[in-house]
């Protein structure tokens, strides 16, 4: 069963996952080198459907030393080409973790406050006050987090908003990014120290 907080060095549960050894050998992530500790700033992806986007996300999460979970299946192999080249070489510093579902998920990091982003909340990220235990949840690119999920935890549920209302959505790797910076300058995680 995959859970966060990998047993086994990442390139091993790629190879697993994906059949990729050459991926694998080229990964060299260890559970060793990352610090892992209970107050952090999370992205959740669940069931991402598009590589490039996954690829970028990982990118912003290795840049912003922010963990990245993905949940339940991908609608693509890890060691897809698209998604190697949306991270380009930073894989080796994202920091990745796998879930079966959500509940997988939330009893990995029960300490975490999962916030949920949809474009059916009313309320707009900027008017949520973010924590360093937040796990910025973000579903699929084609239809979003699951309803009755969202139903469960209206309260939680932010939005980014947007002025043309002719444009559904915005690009998943856009929205993750904008809300992401907005968490960790909520947080400090900017300050100099």
């Amino acid at each position: 069963m995959l859970q966060a907080k990998l047993a086994v060095p990442f390139f091993s549960l790629c190879a697993i996952i994906c059949g990729s050894q050459s991926l694998a050998q080229n990964l060299r992530l260890t559970p060793a080198r990352f610090k892992i500790t209970d107050i952090m700033l999370r992205v959740a992806l669940v069931e991402p459907e598009i590589p490039p986007n996954t690829g970028n996300i990982a990118r912003l999460c290795a840049a912003t030393r922010t963990p990245l979970h993905i949940v339940g299946a991908t609608g693509f192999r890890l060691d897809d080409r698209a998604v190697r080249r949306a991270g380009l070489d930073y894989w080796p510093e994202v920091e990745l973790h796998r879930h079966l579902d959500l509940d997988a998920l939330t009893q990995s990091v029960p300490e975490a406050r999962f916030i949920y982003l949809t474009t059916k909340a009313e309320r707009s990220y900027t008017d949520w006050r973010f924590e360093l235990n937040d796990c910025l949840v973000f579903g699929r690119e084609t239809r979003g987090l699951p309803e009755d999920l969202l139903r469960a935890n209206w309260e939680r549920c932010l939005t980014i908003p947007m002025l043309n209302p002719k444009v559904r959505s915005l690009n998943l790797a856009t929205s993750v990014a904008i809300v992401l910076y907005e968490a960790l300058r909520q947080t400090g995680s900017f300050s100099s120290k």
